[in-house]
């Protein structure tokens, strides 16, 4: 189902739509500040499942990404220290994704890994979203095997290609090609891992 969105005005129903697909475990595609995502509740172990195998994903291996609606209980899915706190307060909601060591409240498919990607997209569709679901979304870019642009960017051409494999695409007008820029919090000498669309302000 292809579902048109505005990022300026969300439409409550339509939001509603989503968290309800997202409640029941499916997989949506939504826009963020750099490029859509594929993503579904991260609570959700067999929803989690589902995304990582069908990008070929070793959820034990691969760093595994969450979105939050905002900092204040970010301290429930990563160990966030001080500094770490300050700068992501600084940076967000923005273009970043910062990795933490998790904490004890995700899921035990996240605990192989030691740590989690934070995500804090500045975009009211993805963010309302996760706010109604009251849990993080785990989010994973989407990818054109075949670097065509208009397969990341256009949301109707997303949806032409994924719709026999995700519950929901949300159009969103078009997406960025640049991803966020990654950032290493999991000791307090923060060192960029990859440098995206954000540019961070310490």
């Amino acid at each position: 189902m292809l579902v048109k969105i505005y990022p300026e005005n969300p439409n409550q129903r339509e939001l509603d739509k989503v968290v309800d697909v997202l409640r029941e475990g499916g997989l949506v595609i939504y826009p963020t500040d750099t490029v859509y995502a594929m993503g579904c509740d991260a609570m959700n172990v067999r929803a989690v499942e589902k995304i990582t195998s069908m990008k070929g994903i070793n959820p034990q291996k691969s760093n595994l990404s969450i979105i939050c609606y905002d900092l204040s209980n970010i301290s429930e899915y990563a160990k966030v220290s001080n500094a770490a706190f300050k700068l992501m307060r600084k940076n967000l909601p923005g273009a970043f994704t910062f990795i933490l060591p998790t904490s004890s409240e995700l899921p035990k498919i996240y605990k192989h890994k030691k740590e989690v990607g934070i995500r804090v997209p500045d975009n009211n569709i993805i963010r309302l979203l996760v706010k109604e679901l009251g849990n993080p979304v785990l989010t994973t870019s989407v990818h054109d095997d075949d670097d065509v642009v208009e397969y990341t960017t256009d949301p109707e051409l997303i949806y032409e290609k994924y719709d026999s494999q995700v519950d929901m695409v949300i159009d969103g007008g078009y997406g960025g090609t640049d991803p966020s820029t990654v950032v290493d919090c999991t000791t307090d000498n923060f060192e960029i891992i990859r440098q995206g669309k954000g540019t961070l302000i310490y």
